[in-house]
């Protein structure tokens, strides 16, 4: 059994930790972020940490119509004016130099900052106002999955407080049973339908395009797979040229107000030629991959991608692949 697929197993037993460890933290958090709201919010992060920063992004916005944008940081140096914004920055490790620095120069520019971090009292959080650990605990593998699995957690419990969402909060007391029933999906449809492909697109929409941005990600670092993120409602201005007979897809259409947009595309798809790879809830009776439904139409995404993890590491063996080594890549990158 690979590391990165016993990281995945693992990841709703150490999100049950996290949950009740940052229950006081994040409530003190929430309550201070709502008495002293920021007008702007501004990510820093990259690879998989930063697909979580679009999915805390997307929550921010819809429970507080707070906008937030994500920030390259090769622009550290920019003269930022920034009262009354929050900058998070999101990261494994905590010591990738660019992120430190532009979390430093986003304070000296007057933003309140705030840290994410797997790897506690880092250079990361050193540099910001407060610190939230992930505790998701140590990865072995190249490949991040319970690490990732724990960003989207934390940050719905941030939100949730935030907001004061006793109905988002409520639910994620149940998220680790319902991300371990979604660890034992079978997913090996997609495993032998997938085990010689070169090229192919993964589709979300709302929170979800974070989990699929996540599982593009995956597919190339652990498969070889040039895969390709797009948002349902964005796949017919232009990436459609790509699509040919037999091209695959891999739809996220879990329960939530975008699934039914999703199951329209995803018939639309067939209707073209491409070979579709629908997961969807036991609700959708066409479905080619089975989804646990997390309960809340916001968790949604941390369930699509538990049973993705599971998925991947197998495909990669399938594939003659080591989804803990892969080629060219290491597990702290150091980025200035």
């Amino acid at each position: 059994m690979s590391l990165m697929l016993d990281e995945a197993r693992n990841a709703p037993a150490r999100i049950r930790g996290q949950l009740q460890r940052n229950a006081e933290v994040l409530a003190s958090l929430g309550g201070r972020l709502r008495e002293a709201p920021p007008s702007g919010a501004l990510t820093v992060a990259r690879g998989s940490s930063d697909h979580g920063a679009a999915y805390l992004g997307y929550l921010i916005m819809k429970h507080l119509g707070i906008p937030v944008a994500s920030l390259p940081p090769s622009l550290a140096g920019a003269p930022w004016r920034l009262s009354g914004q929050l900058a998070v920055a999101i990261s494994q490790s905590g010591q990738s130099p660019d992120l430190v620095t532009a979390q430093r120069a986003l304070a000296a520019g007057g933003a309140r900052t705030l840290a994410l971090v797997n790897t506690p009292q880092s250079p990361l959080g050193e540099a910001s106002d407060d610190e939230v650990a992930l505790f998701a605990g140590e990865e072995h593998s190249v490949a991040a999955t319970k690490s990732y699995l724990a960003t989207l957690s934390a940050a719905a419990q941030l939100v949730g407080h935030w907001a004061g969402d006793e109905t988002l909060l409520a639910a994620l007391e149940a998220l680790p049973d319902r991300l371990a029933e979604a660890a034992g999906q079978d997913w090996s449809a997609a495993i032998e339908a997938l085990g010689g492909v070169e090229r192919m697109m993964v589709i979300g929409r709302g929170p979800g395009l974070a989990v699929a941005q996540e599982a593009a990600l995956k597919f190339k670092e652990t498969c070889a797979i040039q895969a390709e993120p797009f948002s349902g409602a964005e796949l017919r201005h232009g990436p459609m040229a790509l699509i040919g007979e037999g091209y695959p897809v891999l739809v996220f259409a879990p329960p939530g107000p975008e699934q039914a947009g999703l199951l329209e595309l995803a018939d639309w798809l067939e209707g073209v030629g491409a070979r579709v790879l629908l997961a969807a809830d036991a609700g959708v009776a066409r479905r080619r991959l089975t989804l646990t439904d997390a309960a809340h139409d916001d968790l949604q995404p941390l369930s699509v991608i538990q049973s993705f993890y599971t998925m991947a590491a197998g495909l990669a063996a399938a594939r003659g692949s080591d989804p803990d080594r892969p080629r060219h890549l290491r597990k702290v990158t150091r980025t200035v």
